[in-house]
């Protein structure tokens, strides 16, 4: 509608014939005119719905159903995180996943799970390697981790800590590889991840962090091959059933691990 939205209509053409109104008087511009703005309110209304119900779980007293100790990733046993070190969401449907972020932990196997178990802590990520190939599950795929110090990341990335020191050779074992590369192949199978350096990175490289993992002594090269090769290899079952990881979880603590 311009300016004088509201004006008479002007003088038509001669020998145009002239159109009566409505027996109640109202034109047919206005018909059209407020049968728009029932349309438009109906398309506002059909996106706030979906908007709604895309979003519905963050209302108060309303949660998604979720089955505790549910895996994501058959390989793995499940342990829980403290609530208090990630953040319910319902990925991929409100924050797409393209990242796989790699850590070092800074400490041993047993001081990530206690820590991440910390609601002090205030920091965790979704899985644990350890040097013999273990995997813990800690936090859901679908929930935010704060993991890399930079929110937009955390939102769109899966993280891995890794059991070790990141100026320690020694503590990247093959084990560890073999496992961890299943885990990152699975994750960018489960999310249409590209194998690449581009959507599979470093701690280091988000932007605003003052960490260093996964250190110097990653063999990036050696891990992507490793990746490759576990996405070529015949799937693995879907996960089924609920595991705990009872040892990890009573275990005593190490030095504090790198989140």
């Amino acid at each position: 509608m311009g300016k004088n939205g509201s004006a008479g209509a002007a003088r038509k053409p001669s020998g145009e014939p002239s159109r009566k109104k409505p027996a109640d008087g109202v034109s047919r511009r206005a018909l059209l005119i407020g049968g728009g703005v029932v349309a438009a309110a109906g398309t506002a209304a059909v996106l706030a719905r979906d908007e709604v119900k895309r979003l519905w779980w963050q209302v108060p007293g309303i949660e998604k159903p979720r089955k505790p100790g549910e895996l994501d990733y058959a390989g793995a046993t499940w342990v829980a995180a403290s609530e208090a070190n990630w953040r319910r969401a319902d990925r991929p449907d409100d924050f797409p996943i393209d990242r796989v972020i790699i850590h070092v932990t800074q400490g041993s196997f047993a001081s990530a799970v206690k820590v991440f178990q910390d609601p002090a802590h205030r920091a965790a990520t979704h899985y644990i390697v350890g040097q013999d190939g273990r995997v813990v599950q800690m936090i859901r795929e679908l929930d935010v981790a704060y993991q890399a110090g930079n929110r937009s990341f955390n939102e769109r990335a899966v993280g891995i800590e890794h059991e070790g020191f990141v100026d320690r050779p020694q503590d990247l074992t093959k084990e560890m590889y073999t496992s961890s590369a299943r885990l990152t192949a699975s994750i960018c199978a489960r999310h249409g991840i590209p194998v690449d350096r581009e959507h599979i990175i470093g701690h280091v490289e988000v932007p605003g962090t003052d960490h260093t993992d996964p250190g110097p002594h990653w063999d990036w090269d050696r891990y992507l091959e490793l990746v490759r090769r576990a996405a070529a290899a015949p799937p693995s079952p879907t996960p089924t059933a609920t595991a705990t990881a009872t040892a990890t979880a009573t275990a005593t603590a190490s030095p504090s691990a790198e989140a």
